[in-house]
């Protein structure tokens, strides 16, 4: 059995504004009708896989468990980074994870937004790699590349891949080439991209650490020997975490290894790195032309016209190689030849102390989510949606009362020690200061209207004397 150990971390400023920090790309349904990560998800089960292995962070442990249930996939476990610290202690971690339950174990390690669209492919390429990790390596997974691509690093192979999909070892790693070096590296046949995508046997990985960066082992062991659980997530120990180096598997472990071999995959790839990666894996029209829903193309040209909120119609007139994204708070207008250089727009609105570089405008919450669709002074008005069976913490606020008025479904209100049903088209009235709780006993959403009004409507104006999360 393999294990596949996803990681969903990151924050995809290059896919900005769909992709924020708050929701990055990997949630996002950018290439069909399931996410990046319910999509990696489903390449990776059935037989000859455990359940996976997620490592992500607190933001997001009720995102991965609410799109892994709608994906149909049971999660094995689920650790929890106190921090971001790249991809080399992250594997550490689920390595030493799984050793506690079999040293022996095979790991598939995977970002969990790329995109691939042969499963059975991949899953035959996996299959082929096996002979090797049993044979004591490492097997990375290497793209046959079909441009000269600047925007990815590339793998030398000991010699060209015979077609066959055997196993080639790494002669070493390039990064991220000029367009000639590029060029000259399709035109050679033995470079193939780095997918960042890898399979070995846990105690070979554990060795490699102790090998090539001994000075991870000791934090990352403690931080999983002293990790909690925590409403069925595993979170490693915050200390000891912070004391590991913030670095990549490849700069750690990867580049240093003279045991690495290569698995050649022409079936398809991408880390949807860029808007235009996204561009052209959506396949454009004879014109070169990608539009979304409620976007419209008038005389375009390799244009990639995007609208990401209902009743807003984007239109396109007479346009050549542009991007062009509309998000219900912030647009994207740039030429496809900078897609790359979208990470400096999130830079410049961070320094700008602008929302929108990092907040993604509907906010997710293990109960459900929210929208703002009226910010005022004094005022505020939000579209609430609560999941069947969910129920926000009891609280209370000390600068705003709330009005609710339910739209569907049927809601349970707490407030003080009076509580009560309020179906569709009823509301009810939440005084400042008053103790209170929502909550859906119903099977479907159920959702409603919010009005806040107060002196002060920050997320932070709430004590919290109740949470079936756990939450502060």
């Amino acid at each position: 059995m393999i294990t596949p150990v996803l990681l969903c971390g990151g924050s995809g400023t290059r896919l900005w504004p769909l992709s924020r920090k708050s929701y990055p790309k990997q949630f996002t349904r950018l290439t069909g009708d399931t996410s990046l990560f319910q999509a990696s998800a489903q390449r990776l089960a059935g037989p000859g896989f455990a359940a996976p292995l997620i490592v992500t962070n607190s933001d997001f442990r009720f995102v991965v468990t609410e799109q892994l249930a709608e994906a149909g996939v049971d999660p094995g476990a689920i650790l929890i980074e106190p921090e971001g610290r790249n991809t080399a202690p992250a594997v550490l971690a689920a390595a030493l994870h799984l050793a506690a339950i079999d040293p022996e174990a095979v790991m598939l390690v995977a970002p969990s937004d790329h995109v691939i669209p042969d499963a059975a492919a991949f899953r035959a390429a996996i299959a082929a790699g096996l002979a090797a990790v049993e044979a004591g390596r490492i097997v990375t997974f290497g793209i046959t590349p079909d441009r000269p691509e600047t925007g990815y690093g590339y793998l030398e192979l000991s010699a060209q891949p015979d077609g066959s999909g055997a196993p080639v070892a790494l002669t070493r790693f390039v990064e991220k080439p000029d367009a000639a070096r590029a060029a000259a590296m399709l035109a050679a046949g033995s470079y193939l991209w780095n997918s960042g995508i890898f399979l070995f046997r846990v105690k070979d990985i554990l060795t490699a650490f102790q090998t090539h960066a001994p000075g991870l082992v000791a934090p990352v062991q403690a931080a999983v020997a002293e990790a909690r659980v925590d409403l069925g997530f595993l979170r490693l120990a915050p200390g000891p975490w912070a004391q590991a180096q913030d670095i990549s598997i490849d700069f750690a472990i990867m580049e240093k290894s003279d045991r690495l071999s290569v698995v050649p995959f022409a079936a398809g790839w991408s880390d949807l790195g860029g808007w235009d990666a996204v561009w052209r894996e959506a396949g454009p029209d004879a014109a070169g032309v990608v539009t979304s829903a409620h976007a419209t193309a008038i005389d375009c040209a390799d244009t990639l016209l995007r609208s990401e909120a209902e009743g807003l119609e984007l239109v396109g007139i007479g346009l050549r190689d542009i991007i062009a994204v509309a998000m219900p708070d912030a647009v994207l207008v740039a030429h496809m030849d900078r897609a790359q250089d979208v990470k400096r727009a999130v830079e410049v609105l961070k320094a700008a102390k602008a929302k929108q570089a990092q907040i993604f405008p509907r906010d997710f919450r293990p109960w459900g989510w929210f929208e703002s669709l009226v910010v005022g002074r004094r005022f505020q008005v939000k579209r609430i949606v609560v999941h069947p069976g969910a129920a926000l913490s009891l609280q209370s606020h000390v600068h705003r009362a709330e009005h609710w008025i339910v739209v569907q479904g049927t809601a349970k209100v707490t407030v003080d020690d009076e509580v009560r049903l309020v179906t569709e088209n009823q509301s009810v009235y939440i005084p400042l200061g008053a103790i209170h709780r929502m909550e859906n006993p119903g099977k479907l959403p159920m959702e409603l209207i919010e009005v806040q009004t107060g002196s002060y409507l920050g997320e932070d104006d709430i004590i919290r004397y109740e949470d079936i999360y756990a939450r502060n």
